[in-house]
């Protein structure tokens, strides 16, 4: 059993939701916990190459942070579990894996390309290879609004370069959990029409497909489902959940949607 949570800002989660998020954790036991934007720094020193893998501490101000952080996973509630972290230079994207320790991955790769050492930039991959399976927690970058920020060719990169990850990763079943930063279909959102024609200060894309809510563009949910049907795989929620089953419900800034 996993969790995975967009924790947008791990140690402010720890700071003000720490007692909730301890006890849900508690309650369901799982056996992974991925997250997405942690937003922690990689370790070094201004100037220096840095560490994705350890937490920034060579200022008062990042050792006093980890130091929060350190104490709260010190909890009984998260003994069981080693973490790896893949980090930003700065407090930006970031991920993190916890595997209960009697439940050891054979090997951990940060990049999707598993011949290469190093981290994926921002930290957006971890993949956690077991005997019978292969874990990957992925914070796939915004799609943006306009094809001139570069942000449209950064995604469509960023799903060419996934897709090529599954169809090499036949080997075992793959569990591919995070923050996708896409909704496949109109049943997963409330409100497919509004976010269909959702512009950003007026601004229309050149190309039809690319128009609309980001995350939820015809192009990205094209390349999504590309990406599910070539790799073999299927969407574990709406598996079970065949029917649109959010008609109220609050949005991530606190706003409510649905009826």
């Amino acid at each position: 059993f996993k969790n995975s949570w967009n924790a947008n800002s791990f140690l402010l989660r720890v700071k003000k939701n720490w007692p909730e998020f301890t006890k849900f954790i508690t309650s369901f036991d799982p056996d992974v916990i991925a997250i997405q934007e942690v937003r922690m720094p990689a370790a070094g020193s201004k100037g220096a190459p840095k560490n994705p893998g350890e937490l920034k501490d060579d200022t008062s101000s990042s050792r006093e942070e980890k130091q929060i952080l350190m104490r709260a996973l010190s909890s009984p509630t998260f003994g069981d579990y080693r973490v790896w972290w893949s980090l930003s230079d700065s407090k930006y994207a970031g991920t993190a894996l916890f595997v209960k320790k009697c439940f050891q991955p054979q090997k951990v790769f940060f990049n999707l390309d598993r011949k290469a050492s190093k981290h994926e930039p921002d930290g957006r991959v971890i993949l956690a290879e077991f005997e019978t399976f292969n874990l990957l927690n992925t914070y796939a970058p915004n799609n943006g609004w306009k094809e001139e920020e570069n942000s449209f060719p950064r995604r469509r990169k960023w799903d060419k370069r996934i897709l090529e990850f599954v169809l090499q990763s036949s080997d075992k079943p793959l569990i591919w959990c995070g923050d996708l930063n896409v909704s496949h279909e109109e049943i997963d959102v409330s409100h497919p029409d509004f976010f269909s024609a959702a512009k950003l200060n007026g601004y229309v894309p050149p190309n039809k497909e690319d128009c609309g809510q980001s995350g939820f563009t015809l192009a990205e949910r094209k390349r999504f489902g590309n990406i599910l049907k070539e790799g073999k795989l299927i969407d574990a929620y709406r598996f079970h959940h065949k029917e649109k089953d959010m008609e109220r419900g609050i949005s991530w800034s606190g706003n409510p949607i649905g009826k």
